[in-house]
């Protein structure tokens, strides 16, 4: 992660510093001085917006793209109250700020960073709407009519009416295809906004796509990092909680927070009727065939598409088992049995170190290079400063830490990454020095920005090492580094020269793409209209350009009409779910909402 100016040094200075800018801010906007407004950022300063400004995520970089965007949504936008919510900072030149504001529609909450007099970045984001503000605190129900009177209703009398008519006889006015976590959040944030929302979820259980996997997994990002919108994790929940724990929660949220979830119910397929502006979605509820009529269809289907499962010639004639890592349980006698696991992400050194635990004699096979971070050390140096026991003392809550990640865009976020895994290099140089000895292909991303920038640009490639990397240094897992030419009966072929012995191979593969969703549940046109689904135009590998600035078609609207796309890990589902949950309250009131730049479609499924 990355961590901001704390200092309170001078801080009656730097409050006048920020309070005198956002005054001239103000009245810049209020006068509709555009060109005043954008000469207060820096020449390459950045904007990132989130709904208050675009009806979209945007990140403006340079006072042209600030110039525009001011006047094509200016008017309609309004902006005011521009005010500092709490003492500012200053260090090394920087003055931060948590700041808040108004807009026509809405109240914002944003941070800002000052250099010499200018702004360097600036986060806004909308945060409710006016007269549509979450029922909460004073504002909550009442839950009970404290008159007597016949035919009065229970809440759960209240509920079975609900959910009996539901998706029957009254239509929701949103569909969210997939019940894992970032299904359960989103809808959580939805049904405080009062949005009517169906969740489809084709497993029997919430939490079931999390005790389904193998048993050994826990979470591999720490406790503070992971809670879900409203509800924090209890304090005293382990640090990395192990999946059926994590299964078990979801599965109560999902009843705490009374959210209308269909387990059991497989979506069939979607398609978009023009002449009333819904969606036509077929779904199997247990054996009943139903047609839902939503307005807005959402996929939640998680980071990835299906499992990618490659084509090796002879896999068809293997005498083993073989399963792709999706599959995997952790169950079964593998005592003495030779495992190849293909694969050196997550997943893979997870698998091996379980098939190991179990007594099978493991080989893994490293296609290309992998980042290692281990826990600790992703911990005290990552993580640390703004998801941690310390990092709370210290008054960065979860909210406030998800606003300073957020507070740095993507063009700057390697800059202020590298340093972090140069630290790391360096505090666990004999680690690494192990793991290059027994021929382990590390790296810590194409420009050394580490973990953080390999999940955003392309969800995979590392390994938060809880142990297994230790197995392999030991030599008590066997590394091979090569590519599958060729599966034989009983063992698998590298380059064509070398085989490996095996009696059960793990494809630790990884996933597709998602939007191999779209193609089977709406249309291959349809997939290919919304086009590549993350990744923010890096021009790295698997993140092809051009520069985006944000994660493509992710929580903001598509080139699709009324379809969008939600995921992302735990913190990602958590924070970004407040913006796409607002964007979908808005059309649902009717609340115009004029969306800045559309982002283009320049790869197809």
């Amino acid at each position: 992660m990355t961590q901001t100016a704390q200092a309170p040094a001078r801080a009656g200075s730097a409050d006048r510093a920020v309070e005198t800018w956002l005054a001239e801010f103000g009245e810049a906007l209020r006068a509709g001085d555009i060109e005043r407004a954008a000469d207060m950022f820096e020449t390459e300063g950045f904007w990132r917006d989130f709904v208050s400004f675009t009806w979209n995520l945007r990140t403006l970089e340079g006072r042209d793209e600030i110039r525009d965007m001011l006047e094509t949504q200016l008017a309609a936008v309004a902006p005011d109250g521009w005010a500092l919510a709490e003492p500012a900072t200053e260090a090394d030149g920087v003055t931060e700020a948590w700041i808040t504001f108004e807009t026509a529609v809405g109240r914002g909450w944003g941070h800002l960073r000052l250099r010499d007099g200018r702004a360097w970045t600036l986060l806004t984001t909308l945060q409710e709407l006016k007269g549509h503000e979450e029922k909460k605190g004073r504002d909550r129900d009442k839950g009970v009519e404290h008159v007597i009177r016949r035919g009065r209703r229970t809440w759960l009398e209240q509920q079975t009416e609900r959910r009996e008519s539901l998706g029957y006889t009254e239509q929701p006015y949103a569909v969210i295809i997939g019940g894992g976590q970032g299904g359960i959040g989103l809808a959580a944030r939805l049904k405080r906004l009062g949005v009517p929302t169906i969740v489809v979820e084709k497993n029997e259980r919430a939490g079931d796509s999390w005790r389904k996997r193998y048993k050994s997994l826990h979470l591999h990002d720490p406790v503070w990092y992971d809670h879900l919108p409203y509800i924090p994790f209890p304090d005293d929940w382990p640090v990395f909680p192990a999946k059926d724990k994590v299964g078990d929660w979801l599965e109560h949220y999902t009843a705490i927070m009374d959210l209308d979830y269909w387990s059991g119910t497989q979506c069939l397929g979607a398609e978009f009727d023009e002449a009333d502006g819904t969606w036509r979605v077929r779904v199997d509820r247990r054996g009943e065939e139903i047609e839902l009529r939503p307005t807005q269809l959402i996929f939640a289907l998680g980071v990835s598409g299906y499992p990618n499962i490659p084509h090796f010639a002879g896999a068809e004639d293997f005498t083993g088992d073989q399963w792709h890592s999706s599959e995997f349980t952790g169950e079964g006698d593998v005592e003495g049995k030779r495992a190849v696991v293909i694969g050196s992400n997550n997943s893979a050194h997870d698998i091996c170190a379980a098939l190991w635990d179990h007594g099978a004699d493991v080989t893994m096979v490293q296609r290309s290079s992998t980042h290692i971070s281990r826990s600790e050390s992703l911990m005290s140096l990552a993580l640390g400063p703004l998801y941690s026991e310390e990092a709370l003392e210290a008054g960065v809550t979860t909210e406030k830490a998800d606003m300073l990640f957020a507070s740095w865009p993507y063009r700057l976020l390697p800059d202020a990454q590298i340093p972090v895994y140069a630290q790391m290099a360096e505090k666990d140089a004999e680690f690494y020095g192990k793991l290059r000895d027994i021929g382990f292909d590390l790296d810590f991303g194409e420009d050394g920005s580490g973990l953080f920038l390999k999940y955003l640009r392309r969800g995979s490639g590392y390994y938060i090492d809880v142990g297994a990397s230790q197995l392999l240094i030991d030599g008590e897992v066997a590394l091979e580094r090569g590519q599958v030419t060729r599966i034989l009966p009983d063992g698998v072929e590298l380059d064509g020269e070398r085989v490996l012995p095996a009696d059960l191979i793990v494809y630790a593969t990884g996933y597709g793409s998602m939007n191999q969703w779209l193609v089977d549940l709406v249309s291959q046109e349809v997939a290919d209209q919304v086009g590549k689904v993350w990744g923010y135009g890096s021009d790295t590998t698997r993140d092809p350009g051009p520069w985006e600035g944000e994660l493509r078609n992710m929580w903001k609207p598509t080139n699709v009409k009324q379809l969008w796309i939600h995921g992302g890990n735990l913190h990602q589902s958590r924070h970004y779910s407040k913006y796409l949950a607002l964007q979908l309250k808005a059309r649902m009131e009717g609340i115009p909402t004029p969306v800045y730049r559309v982002q283009e479609t320049h790869h197809t499924c």
